[in-house]
């Protein structure tokens, strides 16, 4: 591995340790020339599907780019950075046994929305405004009034997780 400081190509690994999930192994390296120190991760290289957009353009799945869309949908929620990490790895996971070469964005979207869904319902209504592209309130109050209905069979007046949605419920 080259050294990012000194730009030599011989270190020695001086530390090694499996993350949680066991999908990636960190590294601390030490530069045999400069003995300055430096991480590397290591994790397998997974080949993905090419997403089909609506326009019809492909292009690469991006673990980032969901990742980005979930953290806005979850701005100012109870949802964790570690917990959307793991959402993006369980959608990659899925998306992975799925054994496409290429997938259309309806299928990742979907996907996202069930995982949102899970963890917190607030987060759900945001990102579904945006991924279905609501024109006006009417259609917000459609995905709002099917989620109280969903709730309402599930328990009586409880919310997800943190979700907000209850506390609407009540206030009719």
């Amino acid at each position: 591995m080259q050294c990012p400081f000194c730009s030599h190509l011989e270190d020695k690994v001086v530390d090694s340790r499996l993350s949680k999930e066991g999908e990636v192994i960190r590294r601390r390296r030490e530069c045999l020339h400069c003995q300055r120190r430096f991480t590397t991760y290591e994790r397998v290289e997974e080949i993905f599907p090419m997403v089909i957009k609506k326009d019809g353009r492909r292009e690469p799945f991006d673990r980032h780019k969901i990742f980005s869309g979930l953290k806005k949908a979850c701005e100012k929620r109870p949802v964790s950075v570690d917990l959307l990490e793991a959402v993006v790895t369980r959608i990659e996971k899925k998306i992975q046994e799925m054994g496409e070469t290429e997938i259309e964005s309806r299928v990742v979207g979907e996907e996202v929305m069930r995982q949102l869904h899970a963890i917190d319902q607030v987060a759900y209504v945001r990102f579904a405004s945006v991924y279905r592209e609501f024109k006006d309130v009417n259609q917000f109050m459609s995905e709002l009034k099917a989620l109280l209905g969903e709730q309402g069979q599930e328990k009586q007046g409880v919310g997800g997780q943190g979700s907000g949605v209850g506390e609407i419920k009540n206030k009719k």
